[in-house]
């Protein structure tokens, strides 16, 4: 755990001082959604287990538990839909997976296309819909 925490650190001052050419630090979580931060005023504090984002629109703190990636951007682009929830309930689960397949089978259904590529490659099929249900069994991509 110490060896992380001083990775993270180091990686941390990397980025700081690549920051400023970048306009927006994004946090892709674990569920396939990504947070993003404009980095004006930003300043990163890490507690424990969580990362707390301070900048001119506020404060904000995530579970580092829930941070698959930390990266900088131009681009604000940024989407809270989550990986898989093609039903834009909140959560993924069984419902996900069968809306999708009643979207494949009868090209019909009202759907999140923008989150139903799961497997990644490119096409939105069944096997999509199996990425779900073993996200749903296994709790991982």
């Amino acid at each position: 755990m110490k060896k992380t925490i001083i990775t993270m650190l180091i990686a941390l001052v990397a980025m700081l001082a690549s920051a400023e050419t970048y306009n927006y630090l994004k946090f892709t979580k674990t569920n396939g959604s990504t947070v993003t931060y404009s980095v004006e005023g930003l300043k990163l504090t890490y507690d424990n287990a969580n990362v707390t984002v301070s900048n001119v629109d506020g404060t904000s703190t995530i579970a580092l538990a829930e941070v698959q990636d930390m990266y900088f951007s131009n681009e604000a682009g940024g989407s809270d839909f989550v990986k898989g929830d093609v039903n834009n309930d909140g959560v993924v689960n069984i419902s996900d997976a069968l809306a999708l397949i009643n979207y494949i089978l009868n090209d019909s259904g009202d759907i999140n296309l923008d989150v139903a590529d799961c497997n990644g490659d490119n096409e939105i099929n069944v096997s999509d819909a199996l990425a779900i249900i073993n996200y749903v069994l296994n709790d991982a991509w």
